[in-house]
């Protein structure tokens, strides 16, 4: 007799994996003790996920969505790029599985940075550069600007940060959102550069 699918299977995986990577490192974590902490077989586990970096992998992309969630639902509608770098820093920060991703924390996470091959960065690259031509229909961004161009650059800089301490040494969370805040700080140079004069 088949065994009872466990509810929200996936789930209780992922949360259960999440909490050993931050208490214990990737490369310390086991499948087994994925499962015991999920009260699952070992099995049911591999048939959600094919290899323990496939649930890296996983853990990586719903702390994405879980960050790009809360910057949505903080900046509302319409948000100024300089709002959703500054807002990025506050959930980045508020979360500790993410700020070891940036950090490139390899006592958390293992080695992961290299052996991203999928196409989010290209997505990320293009979604910037369409919400700055959003700005610029609204006249609230500076039309000077190429927004592939600056798109391009801050897609650069997000790179790099993600690789910074594997090349300049161990960062803090707080040289990592200052950083985040240069660029916002940057950005916000050219934002209503050509919105129309209060009362125009």
């Amino acid at each position: 007799m088949p065994r009872p699918l466990v509810p929200n299977r996936r789930e209780r995986i992922l949360d259960a994996a999440e909490q050993l990577v931050l208490d214990r490192g990737f490369d310390a974590m086991s499948v087994a003790s994925v499962a015991e902490r999920a009260g699952i077989a070992k099995g049911a586990v591999y048939r959600e996920f094919a290899s323990k970096h496939e649930l890296r992998e996983a853990l990586l992309r719903r702390g994405a969505e879980r960050m790009r969630a809360r910057v949505e639902q903080e900046l509302g509608e319409q948000p100024l790029l300089s709002e959703g770098y500054r807002a990025t820093i506050r959930a980045l920060l508020g979360d500790p599985l993410m700020t070891a991703a940036y950090l490139d924390d390899e006592g958390v996470l293992g080695t992961h940075a290299d052996a991203v091959s999928d196409e989010r960065f290209r997505v990320h690259f293009e979604g910037t550069a369409e919400w700055i031509r959003q700005l610029q229909e609204r006249g609230a961004f500076s039309s000077a600007v190429d927004a592939e161009q600056l798109a391009l650059a801050l897609s650069c800089a997000t790179i790099g940060l993600l690789s910074a301490a594997k090349r300049l040494g161990p960062l803090s969370p707080a040289q990592l959102g200052g950083a985040i805040s240069v660029l916002a700080t940057m950005v916000a140079g050219f934002e209503q550069a050509d919105a129309p004069a209060a009362g125009a």
